[in-house]
């Protein structure tokens, strides 16, 4: 299937939120709007009109902008239905094994709590891609404050299965201190060393490093790449403390 656009919108202080846009349907959605006019102001520059805004938790700097672009486009809101509740209108509210569209793009909904409880993720698996919110970073994971790392590690497994092409739309713009935990966290491994000298070179040019892919995290996410649910705890309580 031909692979739809995704263009990258830096809102606040480090988040990304994803606009999608299908040529064939002409149909555009959102994912993690954490403010509005950014991504109110990527889509007109593009004459995108938003129909779909895709929620992956309930955080406001993932939610933020919702309201506002309802107010502006119509657009029908989409997110974990066991969020409801936190995350205010949410038109469609949807679980493990839920599919949502765009266009022709199908997106299977994952449940991959952790982050959040009900954190959910969408993978494009047809069009090797895959939005992951909170959960899976570049060479990161996401903070555990509504679930543990046995949630996670079955989180990364699903990931680590997915094809190593495929893309990772993460939500924020971490990597740089991802990798400096990587590399205390794995000191042997030479796939972290060369990727932070790309990482580092990318972000002294003001560049994103986002998205990624499952191979890149395969080789150097120390989370993902962790043998237990206790490795990953130990290396999540580390990073939490990391001022490296």
């Amino acid at each position: 299937m031909t692979n739809f656009d995704v263009i990258r919108v830096p809102v606040l202080n480090d988040n990304y939120s994803w606009l999608v846009h299908d040529a064939d349907s002409g149909e555009t959605m959102v994912v993690d709007p954490g403010e509005a006019q950014p991504v109110l102001d990527a889509a007109a520059a593009r004459g995108w009109t938003i129909a779909q805004v895709w929620n992956t938790h309930w955080h406001p700097d993932h939610v933020g902008g919702n309201d506002a672009i309802v107010a502006a486009t119509g657009a029908t809101v989409i997110g974990p239905e066991a969020e409801r509740a936190k995350i205010g209108k949410l038109d469609r509210g949807v679980g493990e094994g839920d599919v949502v569209t765009l266009g022709a793009h199908r997106a299977t909904v994952l449940a991959v709590p952790g982050h959040t409880a009900g954190h959910i993720a969408f993978h494009f698996a047809d069009d090797d891609a895959v939005f992951t919110g909170d959960t899976l970073f570049a060479m990161g994971c996401g903070r555990l404050f509504e679930g543990d790392a046995a949630q996670m590690l079955t989180n990364m497994r699903r990931f680590a299965a997915m094809p190593p092409e495929t893309r990772v739309y993460c939500g924020h713009e971490y990597t740089q201190a991802n990798g400096r935990f990587a590399l205390v966290a794995e000191p042997g491994n030479d796939a972290i060393v060369a990727r932070m000298a790309e990482v580092d070179a990318a972000r002294a040019a003001g560049e994103a490093t986002v998205p990624t892919t499952i191979a890149l995290e395969r080789d150097t996410n120390p989370f993902l790449r962790a043998p237990d649910a206790e490795t990953l705890a130990a290396r999540r309580r580390a990073k939490d403390e990391f001022r490296g």
